[in-house]
């Protein structure tokens, strides 16, 4: 009875965890630039509500070519590495679920090993795509720079504000629900094995 509980748990914690991986990769949201380019000032002679204004967003799912495009560029290469993990990520965590599926009868241990381990794998790409995308934000572009060279002709005195979006929040709050599911089910496995024995 205890095995069954741990098994609806790991199921629901795994299927959030793929289901926020699935949206996190569904959009564009990853990362929020915003700058002050044509605020609207309000005079304070008027007794009505500030205006709305537009902000102007940038949305970065992807890394970006900053400067002149030669042969060999290096974000091509970074963005293919970037579309590999996110694909091999999500075949990994939707192949361990199916086979999740079918081990649902408690009779094939094997199937909870191998589809644990499988959410496992996909827990784990997720942290490395997870680590490329900071790793790309932090140290290897300059967001506030490419920016105001987008902007510099229309604007002066831009202030620029660049900070992770809720794609990148729900990726990075799938990462440990699919490496708990993941070692659940495996241990699941382990222990059905161990009790037909």
């Amino acid at each position: 009875m205890k095995v069954k509980v741990v098994a609806f748990v790991g199921g629901f914690i795994g299927a959030i965890g793929l289901l926020l991986f699935l949206v996190a990769l569904g959009t564009d949201y990853w990362l929020l630039a915003t700058e002050n380019c044509d605020v609207y000032e309000q005079s304070s002679e008027t007794n009505q509500p500030p205006s709305k204004y537009c902000v102007h967003g940038y949305l970065f799912p992807f890394p970006i070519v900053m400067g002149p495009v030669f042969s060999h560029d290096s974000s091509a290469v970074y963005r293919g590495f970037w579309t590999a993990f996110i694909i091999v990520g999500v075949a990994a965590g939707l192949v361990g679920g199916l086979l999740l599926v079918c081990a649902v009868s408690f009779a094939s241990a094997k199937c909870y090993k191998v589809g644990g381990g499988f959410l496992l794998a996909s827990g784990i790409l997720f942290s490395i795509l997870i680590f490329l995308f900071v790793m790309w934000k932090e140290f290897v572009v300059d967001l506030e720079k490419y920016i105001l060279l987008e902007r510099s002709s229309s604007c002066q005195n831009i202030q620029v504000n660049v900070q992770y979006g809720w794609s990148f929040m729900f990726a990075a709050a799938g990462i440990p629900l699919a490496l708990l599911a993941g070692l659940l089910f495996y241990l699941i496995g382990t222990t059905v094995e161990a009790h037909n024995k």
